[in-house]
């Protein structure tokens, strides 16, 4: 006989084995108060499990709208940004309070001068 691994394979192999019990109730009278508490777990196993795969579904939409609501949250900020740019301009040092890079200028990178020749001289 295969040992089951799975939760589900578990709680199946608990219901069988808990009805061969009880149709040998007779003979493992003992084992009624061990019978019983089984059952219970079994009972309590089924409901988590069930609102597990319940949570499953529900993450899944929570996930999903999580998404929409970030795309729709990024594109207001983006454009809000747009907007501060425009209203204090894109020089503004203001932008740096609102973590945004104000124009400062180009750098420009100095051209390197040809070294200067001594001039020829006269004829």
């Amino acid at each position: 006989m295969s040992r089951e691994t799975t939760y589900s394979g578990m709680l199946g192999e608990w219901k069988q084995f808990l009805g061969s019990v009880v149709e040998n109730t007779v003979d493992l009278g003992h084992l009624e108060s061990s019978r019983v508490k089984l059952a219970g777990l079994l009972t309590r196993a089924e409901g988590i499990n069930t609102q597990q795969a319940a949570l499953t579904a529900s993450k899944q939409e929570a996930s999903k709208e999580l998404r929409e609501i970030i795309t729709e949250g990024q594109r207001l900020a983006n454009a809000m940004r747009v907007m501060i740019k425009e209203h204090y301009g894109i020089r503004a040092e203001k932008l740096a309070e609102f973590r945004m890079q104000p124009f400062r200028g180009r750098t420009r990178s100095v051209k390197a001068k040809p070294p200067e020749t001594p001039a020829d001289p006269v004829r």
